[in-house]
């Protein structure tokens, strides 16, 4: 980038620094949401939570099933809407 052009452009740098970041943000929710390491955890407190009558069996079974649908299509298999 030439002098002129940094200076033309030199008022949307704060734009240009906020899309950077909101890029980053998306990113590393990107990794987190398909991240099987973090689903098998989020399974176990999900376990953890019934077992301790924190929710009731349907809610259980409602994130359970999002879950492992996550957990399958992290791993590149098919999910299980897709299995019936």
């Amino acid at each position: 980038m030439g002098l002129i052009t940094g200076l033309l452009t030199l008022p949307i740098a704060p734009v240009r620094g906020v899309v950077w970041v909101a890029e980053k943000l998306n990113d590393a929710a990107e990794r987190e949401l398909h991240d099987p390491a973090v689903l098998r955890t989020q399974l176990a407190v999900l376990n953890q939570e019934l077992e301790s009558g924190d929710i009731s069996l349907e809610e259980f079974e409602r994130e359970e099933e999002r879950l492992l649908d996550r957990l399958h299509a992290a791993r590149g298999g098919p999910a299980q809407s897709d299995r019936r």
